[in-house]
């Protein structure tokens, strides 16, 4: 049986070899099927719920707030400077050609969230991060597109994508975080490390390019980074403050850090293609992720993230 793939359906939970393979295309009522969000009971964010189609910061506002299962899909761009909260039991999806312009997003104190194929750019460091999840469990975030410019000094804007204050259940996959200072921290503060040591993350087949920093930034806790793209950053991925890590089968080019430490962080590395530098972090005792996965070598992965990733599904 031939099996074609399509850029359209494309995502990393199902690009699982370098062999062509099964594609799913993507639905609303889509759930996690990779990494930490696929723990716990699993992430389902609104599937099942009511749609609604918002083109405004008003409705957009509106339609993700409360508890109650819903997917609330944007259309068109919606602009301001502000952010706007996500509650549980919540896919916030972008259609095609949609995005927020100075808008964040904020995934704060809930649970059961999928945020997909939304692209969003310049939100003001007065607003905060483009993408921030705090306190909060089971988030799948895939496809999303973030980005702002590096025309204006690093705190000008803030952080891209933000993981902080003790998540768990965290997948990101298929995202594009670009043009940037500081593109993604996780784990809140060196002093924080009673809430963050929780921490799990699953970051898979992203494409992270001209970025100056956090690529990511990694505090306390268990992260999962494999069949990532790097190009031309001016950091790596930085462990730090006792997290472990386990880094698996990425690319790099244009950095002499691809993966180090500070403050005593730790990582196993295998099957990275480092583009030439060195991995210089210790070794850590991460050496199995909890869940079942299969993954790209990393000669394949270039091809299969570049140009899939981001605001790449159709709804």
């Amino acid at each position: 049986m031939k099996w074609t793939l399509s850029l359209i359906a494309l995502t990393a939970i199902q690009v699982i070899s370098a062999a062509p393979s099964l594609v799913k295309r993507a639905t609303v009522n889509d759930v996690a099927t990779l990494g930490y969000a696929t723990l716990n009971g699993g992430t389902s964010g609104g599937s099942g719920g009511p749609t609604t189609t918002v083109t405004t910061l008003a409705a957009l506002t509106s339609a993700v707030a409360g508890d109650a299962k819903k997917v609330v899909l944007i259309s068109g761009t919606i602009t301001g400077n502000t952010v706007v909260k996500v509650g549980s039991n919540t896919s916030l999806i972008g259609k095609s050609g949609s995005s927020l312009v100075g808008v964040g997003i904020r995934v704060l104190d809930v649970s059961n969230v999928i945020v997909r194929n939304l692209k969003i750019s310049k939100v003001l460091a007065a607003a905060g991060d483009a993408l921030a999840v705090q306190s909060s469990h089971q988030v799948w975030i895939d496809h999303v597109d973030l980005s702002s410019d590096r025309d204006h000094d690093k705190d000008f804007y803030d952080g891209l994508l933000d993981l902080t204050h003790g998540v768990t259940g965290i997948t990101v996959t298929n995202s594009k975080l670009y043009t940037h200072w500081k593109a993604s921290l996780i784990g809140h503060s060196d002093s924080n490390g009673a809430e963050d040591t929780p921490i799990t993350v699953t970051m898979a087949s992203n494409y992270w390019f001209n970025l100056s920093s956090r690529t990511p930034s990694f505090r306390f806790g268990h992260g999962h980074i494999f069949n990532n793209v790097f190009d031309n950053n001016d950091d790596g991925i930085n462990t730090r403050d006792g997290a472990q890590l386990l880094v698996e089968n990425n690319v790099w080019t244009g950095t002499d850090k691809p993966l180090y430490s500070t403050d005593g962080g730790f990582a196993v590395a295998t099957g990275n293609d480092f583009g030439g530098a060195s991995n210089t972090a210790p070794v850590g005792t991460f050496t199995s992720a909890p869940y079942s996965y299969t993954k790209l070598a990393a000669s394949a992965v270039r091809a299969a993230v570049v140009s899939t990733a981001g605001q790449t599904l159709s709804f």
